[in-house]
């Protein structure tokens, strides 16, 4: 088993930056990949970014390139996700989720989700 825990969401201005956190805890060293997730109010739950835990690969969905940075601490068993030039649509519940090594396309571990509020 895995656990997933996510901090550093908040409100904040357009324009304005976060850094959200995912700490990872439980059979660590069983996770292939961690991505972040979104879902707004009425909305699906779409991908943001991910991670590969060994190569330390990133993947970007089209509408967060170039403002959000995906990073891992591997010592430390925890991703961030540094989030810049913060839009009002970017508003959203925010999660981690993880793969692992034996099922390495389906993210079977989720977070609680952190809001992050972006103000016009």
């Amino acid at each position: 088993q895995v656990q997933l825990a996510e901090s550093g969401g908040g409100l904040v201005q357009a324009g304005g930056s976060l850094r959200l956190s995912c700490a990872a805890s439980g059979r660590a060293f069983s996770i292939n990949a961690i991505a972040w997730f979104r879902q707004a109010p009425g909305k699906e739950r779409e991908f943001v970014a991910a991670i590969k835990w060994s190569t330390g690969n990133t993947y970007y969905a089209d509408s967060v390139k170039g403002r959000f940075t995906i990073s891992r601490d591997n010592a430390k068993n925890t991703v961030y996700l540094q989030m810049n030039s913060l839009k009002p649509e970017d508003t959203a519940v925010y999660y981690c989720a993880a793969t692992t090594l034996t099922s390495p396309v389906h993210y079977d571990y989720w977070g609680q989700g952190t809001q992050v509020t972006v103000s016009s």
